[in-house]
């Protein structure tokens, strides 16, 4: 917790999920929020390591933001380098925060 507030300038209550993993990346934490105390899960490979998105981001950052599904790949020790990710529809952060005028009454 006092990772995710320091170094990570996040608010470790917000929701999101927290994965640490140590230099050598056979050992991986993940801590969230569980509405009543925090919940720590933690895996330890016996073999290979885990594969982060861009290594070079994850050493120069302090953090690095992944979605669901690239952690879900991770934790499944596919390479996304590898992977081929399709375009979806996004929506962008304009139009997030403008009130939907379409709405009449």
């Amino acid at each position: 917790m006092a990772l995710t507030e320091s170094v990570l300038v996040q608010d470790p209550l917000s929701g999101h999920l927290f994965v640490f993993i140590n230099r050598r990346r056979d050992r991986l934490k993940v801590l969230y929020w569980g509405g009543v105390g925090y919940c720590i899960w933690y895996q330890q490979l016996e073999e290979g390591s885990y594969q982060l998105p861009d290594a070079q981001a994850a050493d120069d950052e302090a953090g690095l933001e992944i979605t669901a599904g690239q952690l879900s790949l991770i934790l499944e020790g596919i390479d996304l380098s590898s992977v081929r990710h399709r375009k979806r529809f996004q929506v962008s952060d304009q139009h997030r925060d403008t009130p939907s005028s379409s709405r009449r009454s």
